[in-house]
């Protein structure tokens, strides 16, 4: 079974230097509230997961309308692309916390050459986007019968003798 695994070692890096630039914003007053909300990139979390017929990734975008995300496949390589827009009807500006992640995403998956890109598809639904990309029929495992005993034998005919 492969799976794709996105490893980025830095990720924790990131996380921190976005809380620290979070801290000098806030405390030198730069951007509004607003701005600061919405300039921020994200990585939303995927499961990839694969069987003898597909390999689907179910990527979390809650909150994101589906015309906000892009799906593109292009030489073996899928990339999501998506942006989380901060509410504007929202009245109360003293906020105390703010968790959630606002602005734009991007992932990349280089895909393995099984996957048969004319069949590709997406579903969103719930917050979760799930992508199937379906293996080529010569990819998918085949079940190969072992004979049990000694060789096998063939009969042959043995040329007639023209008279």
């Amino acid at each position: 079974m492969t799976v794709l695994t996105r490893f980025e070692p830095f990720r924790e890096f990131s996380t921190l230097q976005d809380r620290i630039n979070r801290v000098f914003r806030e405390s030198y007053g730069r951007e509004s509230a607003d701005e600061s909300l919405t300039t921020s990139s994200f990585a939303p979390a995927v499961d990839v997961y694969e069987d003898e017929h597909n390999v689907t990734l179910k990527i979390e975008v809650p909150g994101i309308d589906e015309k906000d995300i892009d799906v593109r496949l292009e030489n073996n390589t899928l990339t999501v692309h998506g942006e989380r827009k901060i509410e504007k009807e929202e009245k109360e500006e003293n906020y105390r916390r703010v968790e959630r992640q606002y602005g734009s995403f991007t992932r990349t998956f280089t895909l393995p050459t099984t996957v048969d890109s004319e069949k590709v598809s997406a579903t969103y639904d719930k917050g979760v986007l799930k992508i199937a990309l379906p293996k080529k029929a010569e990819a998918k495992p085949k079940q190969i019968k072992v004979n049990v005993g000694g060789e096998k034998t063939v009969e042959a005919k043995a040329p007639s003798k023209a008279a």
